[in-house]
């Protein structure tokens, strides 16, 4: 049961560290193996994991006795007389050490409130540290046979110290370290070492081949620097050139300025002139244009006359054209009222034609039975005498 808790609480010491994703050749300073393969090797591990379990539960000790209450359920009855019984263990050991001379205890050197040593005449209080531990032991025991409350234990780690956690945090380090060593073979230590005196030679190489590049920076930097003062040299007499060709161009200046000035004058002049002349020329076309422009408004306005006179003529020829047709349209009306009255007419005496065609076709048919039923009626008497006569004879 103890090897299960503390396999269940540190199988993540080895399973959860982070594998390194480095480079195949620095695959020699890993381990060549993933697990232990010798005896020894396990119980060391084993060893230092179960003190670590230990440490976990053991100092969470009196957060438990102070909240005892509240973790009856979880404990059980064994564990909560174990637990009442290291506080009272606990309780009278507190006691013979705040009231040392009661017991016949002495202490040996101070310093700060903090005791070195002391001496038991009397052997009570080894008996009680013996005690205590022996309780400390007995709930380890009974712990290792109840996980739900090793579990509820290590829940309350919150409550520890920070200089548990730190020497948890430091042993769990250590004990990563130490597996990570009983991993490797003597043969495979050898062969890192030799690894790593290679990888400190080619540092020391590089280190001196920096060193090297460094001088020759150096000494590029001086070169650049001088270059930089040659320059600025070559830079200082142009700028004393343009300063002396700025002294002489200021009178070539001053001398184009007034040639300049010169000139415009003359210019001006000229341009006067000029103006005058392009003034009188505006005036005689302007006066050309007035001209022109009078010229094309008589023509504008005699074509507006003739384009009226034209629209009049057509208008009096449409006017005639309208009489025209006006009378036209009169007379053709006549004509259609004329045919319609004949074709009145001439429909009413077809009808008229046809009723007596009718009535002549009755009268022939009623003539023609007539004479049928005359002449059957006259064959009829002719056959009645006949008969007579021969029934005389």
């Amino acid at each position: 049961m103890m090897s299960e808790l503390v396999s269940t609480s540190y199988e993540l010491v080895d399973s959860s560290r982070p594998k390194k994703s480095i480079r195949a050749p620095l695959r020699i300073l890993d381990p060549g193996r993933s697990k232990l393969s010798t005896v020894e090797t396990k119980r060391i591990i084993s060893v230092l994991d179960e003190t670590i379990f230990k440490i976990e539960l053991v100092s969470v000790f009196s957060y438990i006795i102070e909240n005892l209450d509240e973790f009856t359920a979880v404990l059980g009855p064994d564990l909560t007389g174990a637990f009442r019984e290291h506080l009272r263990l606990s309780n009278i050991l507190e006691f013979m050490l705040s009231h040392p001379e009661e017991e016949n205890i002495l202490y040996i050197g101070s310093g700060k409130g903090t005791f070195f040593g002391l001496v038991d005449s009397d052997g009570y209080l080894t008996l009680q540290v013996q005690g205590l531990k022996s309780s400390v032991r007995n709930i380890l025991r009974l712990l290792y046979t109840n996980t739900v409350a090793c579990q509820a234990l290590r829940e309350a780690a919150y409550t520890r110290d920070p200089s548990v956690h730190k020497l948890i945090f430091c042993l769990s380090k250590q004990r990563g370290f130490l597996f990570e060593q009983l991993l490797t073979t003597p043969l495979e230590e050898k062969e890192k070492c030799r690894f790593l005196n290679e990888v400190f030679q080619r540092d020391k190489k590089n280190t001196e081949t920096a060193a090297n590049l460094e001088d020759e920076l150096t000494a590029a930097v001086q070169n650049r620097d001088e270059e930089i003062s040659k320059k600025n040299a070559v830079i200082k007499d142009l700028k004393m050139h343009l300063h002396n060709l700025a002294k002489f161009s200021e009178s070539q200046i001053q001398r184009t300025r007034a040639e300049a000035e010169k000139q415009h004058k003359m210019e001006v002049r000229t341009s006067q002139g000029k103006c005058t002349k392009l003034q009188q020329e505006l005036q005689q076309l302007r006066a050309q244009f007035n001209a022109l422009k009078k010229y094309k408004v008589e023509m504008e306005i005699e074509n507006w006359v003739q384009k009226y006179d034209m629209e009049m003529i057509e208008k009096q020829d449409l006017a005639q054209l309208r009489e025209k047709y006006t009378q036209l349209d009169k007379e053709y009306c006549q004509i259609v009222e004329e045919r319609r009255v004949k074709q009145e007419q001439k429909d009413k005496a077809e009808k008229e034609l046809a009723i007596l065609a009718r009535a002549a076709t009755l009268i022939q048919a009623v003539w023609k039975g007539y004479l049928v039923r005359s002449m059957l009626r006259s064959k009829r008497k002719k056959k009645g005498k006949g008969r007579k006569s021969m029934s005389r004879k």
